[in-house]
């Protein structure tokens, strides 16, 4: 079942555009059970108390921030709401960005802004103005006791909204940060030829077409398992070296891919 995540505003100067907001997109995939090897039972976590040496009720769980080694600040649900900002039930439009300068790093959760009764005229207002500029708008809301930043954007008949991480929530790794292409001396004549291979490759984006095999084999062993009878064997992946000589893997490849077609054939949807 749908449920709303979040209900409010949208403000857009003077204009305000009541929404509610459903979750876009959540994973999806075979999920297993902890069961008891013994008598096949599904196993029950407990919340156990090691003072008190006891199962607690959820009634006499409380939220707690660690101050100290065993030390904790109680904090009650009722003390978070008396604190709620603005942005709890009005979601302020603070600028107009192009989409292409968000880097999807920056992406974290997608939800689908639904209007309300009375709204659909300043909703279909504020989704016309992106469409024609060709530009997202960012804005602010709470969500999950947490303010968010977001990108308000046109997608097929609606506005989606995301959530986005703040710069100090992208990590930096030192090893990734050395693998620069200046660094490591390539080529002319090895990126033109991986740029010759990558347009043999080169199709619309299609998302149907796309699947989760190893999901579609742990199927077909539940389904084995269940009738009793042995489940297929899958081709193991060959263990691949690093590749040493890139002008000869490359010519390989080429030799190996279908031709491409002219990109000037290819229709590409516009994406922002």
């Amino acid at each position: 079942m749908v449920t709303t995540v979040w209900r409010g505003y949208i403000t857009f100067g003077l204009i305000s555009i009541p929404v509610r907001l459903f979750t876009a997109a959540r994973d999806a995939h075979i999920r297993f059970h902890e069961i008891h090897r013994e008598c096949g039972t599904r196993i029950h976590q407990q919340l156990y108390c090691p003072y008190d040496e006891r199962v607690v009720s959820p009634k006499e769980i409380a939220l707690g921030y660690e101050t100290g080694k065993d030390k904790y600040v109680l904090v009650e649900p009722s003390e978070l709401k008396t604190i709620q900002p603005k942005s709890s039930r009005t979601m302020e439009i603070i600028q107009f960005v192009k989409l292409a300068e968000v880097d999807p790093i920056y992406f974290e959760t997608s939800y689908f802004a639904v209007p309300e009764e009375g709204g659909q005229r300043a909703y279909n207002l504020l989704m016309k103005t992106l469409e024609q500029m060709n530009y997202a708008a960012i804005a602010t809301v709470t969500l999950h006791q947490r303010e968010r930043t977001v990108v308000l954007r046109p997608y097929e008949r609606g506005l989606t909204l995301h959530t986005i991480y703040y710069p100090d929530e992208i990590r930096n790794v030192k090893e990734y940060e050395q693998t620069s292409a200046k660094t490591l001396n390539l080529k002319k004549q090895e990126i033109a030829l991986g740029e010759q291979f990558a347009k043999t490759l080169v199709k619309p984006f299609r998302p149907q077409e796309f699947h989760d095999h190893y999901q579609e084999r742990i199927k077909e062993l539940i389904e084995s398992k269940a009738k009793g009878v042995a489940a297929p064997k899958q081709q193991q992946a060959k263990r691949l070296a690093p590749v040493i000589d890139l002008m000869s893997a490359l010519k390989k490849s080429l030799a190996k891919a279908p031709a491409a077609k002219p990109l000037k054939q290819r229709k590409l949807r516009r994406t922002a």
